[in-house]
């Protein structure tokens, strides 16, 4: 008998959605990943120095393709909130762990993703990562450095 795909708590929580991707990306679960998304046809999803891939079918492609290389060792390591009655945004420092000829090695991701709640609970509407900086430290000075509104 075929085993029915995990789907996301029906009134789950920004963070549990978030927890439910970032768990499916470190497992290669690419049913618990797309669970955690919206069925809008304009979520979106743009990988670090990748395209801009819009759409259920488009995104599922894009991450099946990572998961052919392996699973994603990936974990938030710092996350900033902003929360309204319908809207999340987090704002997210990844640390990725690969294997280098040197040893072990961290690189750092700065993502944005962007929940709403829907008829189906909270879920995933958008996924924005970039490259960070080189170290942990230079990506935390400058989340604390003043802004300065134009």
């Amino acid at each position: 008998m075929a085993r029915k795909p995990p789907a996301a708590a029906l009134m789950a929580t920004p963070d549990q959605i978030e927890a439910q991707f970032y768990e499916a990306l470190q497992s290669g679960d690419i049913e618990r990943l797309m669970a955690a998304w919206s069925d809008d046809d304009e979520i979106v999803c743009v990988h670090p120095g990748g395209p801009w891939v819009v759409g259920a079918a488009a995104i599922r492609a894009s991450f099946e393709a990572i998961f052919a290389n392996g699973v994603i060792p990936l974990r938030p390591e710092q996350v900033k909130r902003i929360e309204s009655a319908g809207c999340a945004v987090h704002h997210v420092l990844e640390r990725v762990d690969i294997a280098t000829a040197d040893g072990p090695q961290s690189a750092w991701v700065v993502a944005t993703n962007v929940y709403l709640k829907t008829a189906q609970g909270w879920r995933l509407v958008a996924h924005h990562a970039s490259p960070g900086a080189s170290t942990r430290e230079a990506l935390e000075a400058a989340a604390d450095a003043p802004t300065t509104l134009h």
